[in-house]
């Protein structure tokens, strides 16, 4: 019976290819709609594969087990112009926090930055992206080593030596064929000894700011290049249990609204933000954008389908005689079916296949400009998705197939 089985699902493979290689113009043409469909299904996967690989990749230095408590909420439904008017953190509140959260966490960090500075390097001369004043546990908060030399030490950091590490780019322009360690440069005209160069990351989260142009140096050296201005603190916190993260923010929260003064039944005067809060905050825009994406592709796959659905009726009529025959002397009415619903099948996948190749070329073009992706899994997944959409288009054809009258058929001219 198993053995009878294959022999007839192998007969009606072997139809259907030969019924495809001798209709050769017309198969192809037949799968344009399939071809465009499954390009476009393809293309729009490996760019937002691509695209969100990137993201985690550039927010990678936002550690998942670290919080970063600031003046600025990343995302709030509170007004801007509020959050503005909102007081600093200051040194003593970052000091009394860390009293407070010191047996529960790994680290608790303060730090200042600033935008832009003039950096130079005898006669060369660039602009930092950042500068950052920190503590020597800043490195602990945000996973981003030196690729060569080293941070900055505690004893540096407390008596405010004229030191610090600097990113690629900075690298890059001022020393391009010579080791920067130990080498000096001058910011703001302050002259700093570079003690080590961070691990290449390259766009912030955003694409708004290159991080490899960025220079870290002890806190109190940053007060006196950047100038005696107030600014608000970033509190870096890493936690030392990822399990326990909703525990520690919600202490975090209360440790920090009793040291605010923050009254009861009022909205926090702070931000408690932290790396779950932008990939969530990025596969909402993107997921908007994968179903307008994908929505245009159903339509064109959905032409394509009616498309091989046409054409399968009118092969289905080409060839009533032949399926006459077939079930005049046997074949059973599952094996017309399969054979009609395989011959679909098999066009789909060709046009699948064919969608798959001008898209691989494509993607490596699109890649010049956006990051792109292609895994072997969006491949299986085109694949599927024509195999799907050629049983589909091919049922009701094969099933009127499969339904007809042997004597009808063979009178059929």
């Amino acid at each position: 019976m198993i053995k009878h089985f294959f022999l007839e699902v192998k007969e009606g493979l072997f139809i259907s290819f030969r019924a495809i290689r001798a209709n050769k113009m017309r198969s192809i043409l037949t799968t344009l709609g399939i071809v465009i469909g499954i390009f476009a299904v393809t293309i729009m996967s490996t760019a937002i594969t691509g695209l969100r690989n990137a993201f985690i990749k550039s927010i990678a230095s936002i550690g998942s087990d670290v919080f970063f408590v600031e003046k600025w909420s990343w995302f709030s439904d509170e007004d801007w112009h509020v959050m503005r008017n909102r007081k600093y953190i200051t040194w003593e509140q970052y000091e009394k926090l860390r009293t407070a959260l010191d047996k529960d966490v790994d680290a608790v960090v303060p730090s200042l930055s600033g935008h832009g500075a003039q950096v130079k390097n005898r006669d060369k001369s660039t602009e930092a992206s950042m500068i950052i004043g920190t503590t020597a546990d800043y490195v602990k908060t945000t996973g981003t080593f030196p690729a060569y030399g080293r941070f900055m030490t505690d004893f540096e950091v407390k008596a405010s030596h004229n030191i610090c590490v600097v990113g690629q780019d900075i690298v890059d322009n001022l020393f391009p064929n010579e080791d920067p360690i130990n080498k000096y440069i001058k910011v703001n005209g302050n002259t700093l000894r570079i003690v080590g160069v961070l691990e290449k990351q390259g766009s912030g989260f955003m694409g708004s700011m290159s991080l490899d142009g960025q220079i870290i140096m002890p806190l109190e050296l940053f007060k006196k290049i950047i100038g005696p201005r107030r600014d608000s603190f970033r509190i870096n916190i890493k936690v030392k249990d990822v399990k326990e993260m909703a525990v520690i923010k919600e202490e975090i929260r209360d440790i920090m609204r009793s040291i605010r003064k923050v009254p009861y039944g009022k909205p926090d005067d702070f931000g408690i933000n932290q790396q779950e809060a932008l990939t969530k905050m990025y596969d909402s825009i993107v997921g908007v954008v994968a179903i307008a994406g994908l929505v245009i592709t159903a339509l064109s796959l959905f032409v394509g389908a009616i498309g091989i659905m046409n054409i399968m009726f009118v092969s289905v009529k080409e060839r009533t005689k032949e399926i006459g025959i077939r079930k005049a002397i046997g074949a059973k009415t599952w094996s017309i079916l399969l054979q009609f619903l395989a011959e679909a099948a098999i066009i789909c996948m060709i046009g699948g296949a064919i969608g798959v190749i001008i898209a691989y070329p494509v993607s490596l073009i699109i890649n010049q400009f956006f990051p792109t992706s292609m895994p072997i899994g969006i491949v299986v997944i085109a694949f599927l998705i024509s195999a799907v959409v050629g049983v589909i288009s091919g049922f009701l054809p094969a099933f009127k197939a499969s339904k007809m009258d042997p004597v009808e058929a063979l009178r059929y001219e």
